[in-house]
């Protein structure tokens, strides 16, 4: 079971490992596609403009500064077949000079072709004797503007004119910013982002969003301007993402929690069953010793009787009136013994099943507490020992069951005597608050550990040292204690240090 728990935990962890980083992948490429397209919206408009600029002065302007005609003609004539071609063509050349403003060079002239063409052709007919003749002509003629030339060098004035102009000059942030955003938004990516554009030394420039640096560990870098700039500065467009993790994990956060869900459910599952094996286990060990430690005490009682009877049904002992009730006396104690062992059980039996009258009144806690000290005095005086009371409680009084937290207090002060390897030294000490009337019972006993501590209110515990059972008992005195306690909406715990001594402390609510 652990090694299919591991093996199913390392199997999820790993695919959701591979689902985040391919998330991670899509995201990089998502974020290049919408670097490289709004790069290229930006490219396009900015040549746009600049085309728009330079023909808007052309055409504004009208008349060239300069102009030549050229003119080319060609004639083929085959006397072979009377057949006579003839190519004419006229190019005219308009030169304008751009102004300053707009290149800042006043050297440069921008040229516009248009020319036109004549092509003829024609076919001479004529009989043998010459008397009769026919012609049969062809005529084509048109112009054409050559705009390709033009387009030439429109780039080429585009690339002057880019080297020529700061960066902050040709793009505002402003619009760098709307046109990131834009492409981001078409490929469903709303994040706030930072941007800043660097020259490829690494120069910061005037484009960048608030005190923008570049984040070394985590980046996406696409190039501004895509031309080749001739003798221009090449310029990267880096951005980053503050919160990109959360929409990568928005992507698998439903199929991640539930896979997390599931696992929690696996592990719960798992931790509960081995808790519970190896509670039962426990408790078995704990049924087993209890069952053998009850057997034993029985089996003392139940030889006494055995003796007594045996020693009764003697002629010689039946004469004896004062041995006949010695005996009587003796079988009755151990019966009474062996009851009081059996009620023990079934007290706690009937606690758990909610089967006891708990009736209460308003008692006297203190008179209680002397109660109980007087039904152990005589074993405390057995062992050389005291008990000693330290009542410094204001309210005394308070709603509960005499006989069962008599019984309660007994319990408590039997195990601090039990307990004791010398003359047991006990004080009881009360003490009230405005809601709790609060006592503690300190021995100066054997003392436990902090394990010990944690199980001590537990039904059939007892401390032992390997198989051994140092004082004798059934483990329940403290976990009837404890039900009579909490019956009575109350808390009872335990301090202690080993060869320390203990501490019981029994809060119970006043009201």
């Amino acid at each position: 079971m652990s090694i299919s728990l591991i093996g199913i935990i390392a199997v999820q962890v790993y695919w959701i490992n591979n689902a985040l980083e391919s998330k991670k992948e899509q995201f990089k490429n998502d974020v290049q596609i919408s670097l490289a397209t709004a790069s290229e919206r930006i490219n396009q408009k900015e040549n746009a403009v600049f085309r728009t600029k330079v023909r808007k002065f052309i055409n504004t302007k009208g008349n060239p500064d300069s102009a030549e005609i050229k003119q080319y003609l060609i004639q083929e004539i085959d006397t072979a077949t009377q057949q006579k071609f003839t190519y004419g063509s006229t190019i005219l050349e308009e030169n304008f000079n751009l102004p300053t403003e707009m290149l800042d060079n006043d050297s440069i002239i921008f040229k516009r072709f248009s020319g036109k063409k004549d092509y003829f052709k024609a076919k001479i007919s004529s009989s043998i004797d010459g008397l009769f003749s026919s012609s049969d002509e062809t005529r084509y003629s048109f112009e054409q503007d050559f705009l390709n030339f033009e387009e030439i060098q429109i780039t080429e004035l585009f690339k002057d004119y880019n080297s020529k102009k700061p960066i902050h000059q040709r793009i505002s942030n402003t619009e760098l910013n709307n046109t990131i955003k834009d492409e981001l938004a078409k490929r469903n990516i709303f994040l706030d982002f930072k941007y800043g554009v660097y020259t490829k030394e690494g120069l910061a420039t005037k484009l960048k969003s608030g005190y923008y640096t570049i984040n070394t560990k985590d980046y996406y870098k696409y190039p501004l301007f895509n031309e080749d700039l001739q003798g221009g500065v090449g310029y990267n467009l880096y951005v980053t993402f503050p919160n990109k993790n959360e929409l990568i994990l928005s992507g698998i956060s439903s199929i991640l929690l539930l896979s997390l869900f599931f696992i929690f459910i696996i592990i719960v599952a798992f931790s509960s069953s081995l808790y519970q094996l190896i509670r039962q286990k426990k408790i078995s060990e704990i049924k087993t010793d209890f069952i053998n430690n009850m057997t034993h005490e029985f089996k003392t009682p139940i030889a006494t009787i055995n003796l007594a009877i045996d020693s009764i049904r003697n002629p010689k002992i039946l004469g004896d009136s004062d041995k006949v009730l010695r005996y009587i006396q003796m079988i009755r104690d151990e019966n009474k013994r062996m009851h009081s062992q059996v009620e023990n059980v079934l007290r706690i039996s009937r606690l758990e099943k909610n089967q006891i009258d708990l009736s209460k009144e308003t008692i006297d806690l203190h008179d209680i507490i002397e109660d109980a000290i007087s039904h152990v005095n005589l074993l405390v005086q057995s062992r050389e020992g005291s008990i000693t009371v330290h009542f410094k409680a204001v309210v005394a009084e308070l709603p509960g069951n005499q006989f069962h937290l008599t019984n309660v207090i007994v319990n408590m002060l039997e195990n601090a005597i039990k307990y004791s390897n010398n003359a047991p030294q006990i004080e009881v000490y009360t003490e009230s608050t405005n809601k709790f009337f609060v006592f503690k019972i300190k021995d100066n006993g054997i003392g436990m550990s902090k394990a010990v501590q944690k199980q001590v209110f537990d039904k059939f515990y007892r401390e032992q040292k390997g198989n051994i059972h140092d004082v004798k008992g059934h483990g329940l005195g403290l976990a009837y204690v404890k039900e009579i306690v909490e019956k009575h909406h109350g808390t009872v715990f335990v301090e202690s240090e080993k060869g320390e001594g203990s501490i019981f402390t029994v809060k119970l609510p006043i009201i």
